[in-house]
């Protein structure tokens, strides 16, 4: 039985800011920033790479006010999340054009395929649910929004 990953167990408080930036490429040196201070990466400048190629390739704004930046790479030991919130939004090249609020980074190994693909989707569930952003979104601080992220199903 495959072990279930759980975003409350990846995320730290540490790793949730809120976004100060105006454009996509700031808002995401502003997050990598924040993922780069985490030990599980080796290599940031490698993995900053990473995720800017990815970017490239596709825009990772899904919608719904949200984005999901992220890269497997072997500068990366295990999983690691970073979490931005923009409240009043910001314009990200999103699938359905509207601003984003939340920007999910994820980092993983470039050997956890099945369970990167488990994460990513199970990140995207998550976030199609309009009452746990928002209330991700009016969180007092990183405290709150974990609690949130443990809390809702």
């Amino acid at each position: 039985m495959d072990k279930i990953i759980k975003i409350s167990e990846l995320l730290s408080e540490e790793m949730i800011i809120d976004i100060k930036s105006d454009t996509k490429n700031d808002a995401l040196e502003e997050l990598l920033e924040t993922i780069c201070k985490s030990s599980k990466i080796t290599n940031p400048k490698v993995f900053r790479k990473a995720i800017h190629n990815r970017e490239k390739l596709m825009s990772t704004g899904v919608g719904y006010g949200i984005a999901i930046p992220h890269a497997r790479d072997k500068s990366v030991k295990d999983f690691v999340i970073a979490l931005g919130r923009k409240t009043k939004g910001l314009k990200y090249e999103s699938i359905d054009d509207k601003p984003v609020k939340l920007i999910f980074m994820i980092g993983a190994s470039d050997k956890q395929d099945k369970d990167y693909i488990r994460l990513l989707s199970r990140l995207f569930l998550r976030l199609k649910n309009q009452e746990f952003v928002t209330r991700v979104l009016a969180a007092k601080d990183p405290v709150e929004i974990i609690d949130i992220i443990k809390t809702t199903k």
